[in-house]
């Protein structure tokens, strides 16, 4: 009885880059909203709803217009929705970019002190560029619910990325 060869099976597998790009996005968004919701709730406390998205949004449409005292600048819900699309596209970039990295770093566990380091390089850049770029602002929102909202997203965003690439290795 003769042996007829048979065709392989086909390899289901999973299209890396969706599924990258998915992540990311999904860990953007979380991001985002937990910046959003941080400074919501600070803002709602200090009676102001809106108020930092209104002022970031000022400051960077309308090139500070208004920031001399921005004690007194008006909540801008025109301000607050572009200042809004425009954080979650820097989030969901963000979270594409660490989907990513982490990505890699599964592949090649030697990566991931880099990519570790280059996380904090990234957190005290922010808050270096943000206390020296951004002195009007900084009148506006102190620098520490600001690090604190950064902190949150990271961490947010971090636990989604951990929880979506389990298998993670990283090699000195």
């Amino acid at each position: 009885m003769a042996t007829v060869p048979s065709a392989p099976l086909p390899v289901v597998t999973s299209d890396r880059s969706t599924t990258i790009a998915a992540d990311g996005i999904v860990a953007g968004v979380l991001g985002a909203v937990t910046v959003a919701a941080w400074f919501l709730a600070l803002d709602t406390i200090a009676g102001r709803p809106f108020y930092t998205p209104s002022v970031l949004g000022t400051a960077l449409f309308r090139r500070g217009a208004g920031l001399e005292a921005p004690e007194t600048l008006p909540v801008a819900l025109d301000m607050v929705g572009m200042f809004t699309w425009v954080h979650a596209l820097v989030f969901v970039a963000l979270g594409g970019l660490a989907s990513y990295l982490l990505a890699e770093v599964e592949r090649r566990p030697t990566l991931g002190f880099g990519v570790l380091l280059l996380f904090v390089i990234f957190q005290a850049g922010f808050t270096a560029a943000a206390l020296v770029l951004a002195a009007p602002l900084l009148k506006a929102i102190a620098w520490v619910p600001l690090l604190t909202a950064n902190l949150l997203a990271a961490s947010v965003m971090a636990a989604y990325l951990g929880w979506r690439h389990r298998a993670l290795r990283i090699l000195p």
